[in-house]
């Protein structure tokens, strides 16, 4: 079986974009931004989405879950892998790994030579992801942006 296409996001994929981030980070994270103490970003996300799509030099690619909907997304610039989320009623297909993959493959033809992201270091799941697909997490360290800030831990994935 062949994973589904990526397509370029565009403006009219802004709205999805911030709704998939809220309900991945819902499903995926409660247990370190607890919804009830410090209630998801929509505006600021929806914010620096808008900022992302608008920056010539990422590339945001998504898979149409439903009209107006995604099951995911990823983003990435020459080296750096800056976003990917799956919707949580598609967590198992492979989805992830797929648009990390692609990210991959574009900082590559980019010339990239180490590819570089962050994750949070209690995000389990996304970690067990990067460590399975050969990133290295390093000692580099830094809180992340979202209150409660908890800490976010850099990984490399050496290219060429």
């Amino acid at each position: 079986m062949h994973p589904p296409p990526l397509r370029d996001a565009n403006a009219r994929d802004l709205l999805a974009l911030a709704e998939l981030e809220r309900d991945a980070n819902l499903a995926a994270l409660a247990h370190i931004f607890a919804p009830d103490q410090f209630p998801f970003p929509f505006d600021d996300v929806l914010a620096r989405w808008r900022l992302v799509l608008d920056d010539p030099t990422t590339v945001v690619l998504v898979l149409d879950a439903a009209p107006g909907a995604l099951a995911a997304f990823v983003a990435y610039d020459d080296r750096t892998l800056r976003h990917v989320a799956v919707h949580p009623e598609r967590w198992g297909e492979g989805l992830g790994r797929t648009a990390v993959g692609v990210a991959v493959l574009g900082m590559v033809d980019r010339g990239c030579r180490e590819a570089s992201l962050w994750a949070l270091v209690a995000n389990v799941r996304a970690r067990g992801l990067y460590a399975t697909l050969g990133w290295q997490e390093t000692d580099e360290t830094r809180e992340a942006p979202w209150p409660p800030h908890p800490l976010e831990s850099r990984w490399v994935l050496p290219l060429g």
